[in-house]
C-alpha cells in the first residue's frame, strides 16, 4: 500500500516504514503526527486506487518525528555590473525527518 499526501506545499509518495524529509513541523522529537491531506491511496492487496477531489476524507498517514535539522547553506547574490553593487545573503532551510508508521483507510 502506498499513499500520496501533501505537507508544506509539496506532495510526497510514501509507503509504511519509509523515512522522509519534510518542511519543519512544530512537533517534539519522538511524537506522533498525522497528515489528513491525503490525495491518493493505492492498495496492492485489493488492486484498488482511491483518488480524492482534492483530498480523501476517510484516509490519513501516520508518522513519527525522528529528528529536526537544517539543510546546507545556500548563498543568494544580488549584483549590478559596473556599479560597485554586490549583496550576499545566506539561507538554511529548517527540516524535519519523519518515519511513516501507517496508512489508515476507513470505509470503502
Amino acid at each position: 500500500m502506498y499513499a500520496v499526501f501533501e505537507s508544506g506545499g509539496k506532495q510526497h509518495r510514501v509507503v509504511p516504514g519509509e523515512t522522509l524529509t519534510l518542511e519543519r513541523l512544530d512537533a517534539p522529537i519522538g511524537s506522533d503526527v498525522s497528515f489528513d491531506s491525503v490525495l491518493m491511496v493505492k492498495d496492492q492487496e485489493k488492486d484498488k486506487v482511491s483518488v480524492g477531489t482534492p483530498y480523501l476524507a476517510n484516509c490519513k498517514v501516520n508518522a513519527r518525528v525522528v529528528s529536526h535539522s537544517r539543510q546546507p547553506k545556500i548563498t543568494v547574490i544580488k549584483f549590478k555590473r559596473r556599479k560597485n553593487y554586490l549583496r550576499r545573503k545566506g539561507h538554511r532551510q529548517h527540516t524535519t525527518l519523519v518515519e511513516i508508521t501507517s496508512i489508515e483507510q476507513k470505509g470503502k
